[in-house]
Order: C-alpha cells, then sequence, then structure tokens
C-alpha cells in the first residue's frame, strides 16, 4: 500500500464526516418559507412562459391527434407551421390560446409541485465531491425528477384532460361534431357528471409517465448541467449559465417526454360511451399497439419538433424568470 493511499484511508472518516455535515446543513437549509417562495416564484414563471409559448402547445396536440381525424377524413399531415397558420385562418386566432384556462390552474399544481418537491427530494442526495463542491449524481437526479413529476401530474391530471380536450375543441366544430366544451369549469363538471371521479384521472398512466420522463429531463437535467458547467467550465452564477442549463434541459425532457405525450393526448382526447369508456382504446397498452400497428413507431414522435421548440424556449422563459426571483428575495440559485 503506497503512502498516498495509507493517508486515504486514515484520513477516510474525517471525509464521511464532512460529507454528512455537508448533507445535514443543506437539509436544515429547508424551511416553510423558503418552499412556499419557491412554490409561488415557479408558478409565476409557468404561466410567464406558457403565456408566450402557448400556441405551440396547442399545434403540438392537433399534430399528436392528426392520426385519428385521418382515418375519419383522409385529411393530409400539416407540419408545425401549417397547423398554427390552419388554427389562425380556419378558426380565428383566439383558438391559438385555447385551454389556456386550464393551464394556469394546471400550472398551480403540476408545475410548483414538481419543482418543490424534487427540491426536497434532492437533499436527500447531495454530497460534497472530491473538489469540495456540492453534487448530485445523475441517477438520483432521475430518480428524484421522476418521483416528483409522477406525485404532481396525478393531481393535476384531471385539468390536463379539460387541457387538451378545449384545444381539440375547434378542430371538432371545424368538422362538424358537436360542441363538447365551453368553457374550463363547465367542461369540468361534464366530464364529472359523465365519467364521475374515474373519468377525471382518465389516461393517468401515460399522464404520469411523460411527467416522470418530463420532470427528469426538465428540472433533473437544469440540476445537473449547472453544477457540471460549474465544476468543468468554471461557469459561476448567472445569466450565461442558466441559459445554457435550461436549453439542454428543453432538448432532454422534449426526446424523453414525447411519446408518452403522444398517448396521453390521444387517450385523453378520445370520445367515451354512456359508461365513460373509450371508444377509440381500451387503456394505454392498446392505445400504443394500435398506434404501432395503424401508423408505424414514428408516430410516437409525432409533434417532437413543435414540442422541443415549446419546450426549448419555455424551459429557458421559466428558469431565468425562477431565477431571478430568487435573487430578488435574496436566495442562491436553485
Amino acid at each position: 500500500m503506497d503512502r498516498d493511499e495509507n493517508n486515504y484511508w486514515h484520513l477516510k472518516p474525517l471525509y464521511d464526516k464532512a460529507a454528512i455535515r455537508n448533507v445535514e446543513n443543506v437539509q436544515e437549509q429547508i424551511s416553510v418559507r423558503n418552499l412556499f417562495q419557491l412554490y409561488v416564484n415557479t408558478f409565476i414563471g409557468a404561466n410567464f412562459a406558457e403565456a408566450c409559448m402557448y400556441s405551440l402547445d396547442v399545434s403540438k396536440t392537433r399534430m399528436q391527434m392528426h392520426g385519428e381525424e385521418a382515418k375519419k377524413t383522409g385529411s393530409k399531415p400539416r407540419n408545425m407551421f401549417r397547423t398554427l397558420y390552419g388554427i389562425w385562418v380556419e378558426e380565428g386566432p383566439k383558438n391559438l390560446y385555447a385551454g389556456f384556462s386550464a393551464m394556469v390552474v394546471r400550472n398551480f399544481i403540476f408545475n410548483s409541485l414538481r419543482v418543490m418537491l424534487y427540491d426536497v427530494f434532492r437533499r436527500r442526495f447531495i454530497y460534497e465531491d472530491a473538489q469540495h463542491a456540492q453534487s448530485i449524481r445523475i441517477h438520483h437526479a432521475f430518480l428524484c425528477g421522476s418521483a416528483a413529476g409522477c406525485i404532481a401530474q396525478a393531481l393535476a391530471n384531471p385539468f390536463d384532460i379539460v387541457k387538451v380536450r378545449m384545444q381539440m375543441e375547434g378542430r371538432r366544430r371545424l368538422m362538424g361534431m358537436e360542441p363538447r366544451t365551453s368553457n374550463f369549469v363547465s367542461d369540468l363538471a361534464a366530464i364529472y357528471r359523465r365519467s364521475g371521479v374515474v373519468g377525471m384521472w382518465r389516461g393517468v398512466g401515460p399522464s404520469c409517465t411523460r411527467a416522470c420522463l418530463m420532470t427528469a429531463g426538465d428540472v433533473g437535467a437544469y440540476d445537473l448541467c449547472k453544477r457540471k458547467l460549474k465544476k468543468y467550465f468554471g461557469l459561476e452564477e448567472g445569466i450565461p449559465l442558466r441559459f445554457a442549463s435550461s436549453m439542454v434541459a428543453g432538448l432532454v425532457a422534449s426526446v424523453l417526454s414525447n411519446p408518452a405525450d403522444v398517448i396521453k393526448s390521444r387517450m385523453m382526447n378520445q370520445p367515451i360511451d354512456e359508461n365513460g369508456k373509450g371508444l377509440y382504446y381500451k387503456n394505454s397498452v392498446d392505445c400504443v399497439a394500435k398506434l404501432l400497428r395503424e401508423e408505424g413507431f414514428l408516430n410516437l414522435y409525432k409533434g417532437l419538433i413543435p414540442c422541443w421548440l415549446r419546450l426549448g424556449p419555455w424551459s429557458v422563459l421559466f428558469w431565468l424568470s425562477v431565477e431571478q426571483l430568487r435573487v430578488w428575495e435574496g436566495q442562491t440559485g436553485f
């Protein structure tokens, strides 16, 4: 055993104690006030980002639903820009923000809760590395993001259903179908009257799967990327670091979550019978099987471009807003 190795084993208990003290200090920083501020800041940041990028979410949903429409009408698929132009011309510019009220309510539960829960969960896994910098391992960040996203989406699922239905309402009416909704409250009440509590959680499986992957890709990747850029490139806390980290987070979240997003949208938008059962798909597995059999594997990534063009800038606007609010409040970076 050489001298350096011998010194390591002699000093290892000291390193372990220092790491334990560091974890304890990190956990002590959690307070009700800080969590409340993070919750509110996330809600403000999410709605600011949505106000700028929401029309791309409508376009993404319409593209994901096109396979079902094509079976009935034989219509050809549109790209993102033609979809946006078609909504503007055929339905009016107002429909580019169809379902925005449902998105605001969803943000209060989903986006605020997932970021706050991730912040709580990750503190159990933060450690001090050899350079005395706080770090977290990739699989721990992924697990924390997945757990936080799943819990938040399970609670927010009814509002997600209403959002998807409202986004598709203009197209349904254009096709001569019977109106299904007029506003957020009436549609939520209609779902409850027709399908009960169970109907309000329709599609919760793929919805939670998407939320797990998206939160792991968005919040987890943002956290990891900030730490790695600080460590390996010497970037300091500020706009360049936050911008680069949020762009990476948006790309990772888009690639991971898009297939589950397609399944979620189709499960939530499908018509139901008098007993509240879906007319197109029995469950998420049936939806995946039919999509692969009838439309092909690549259709799981339908809407990926508008998804990333939305999530990339959305992530930048969101994280820059949240971080700036933390600066004004005298807090450290996320």
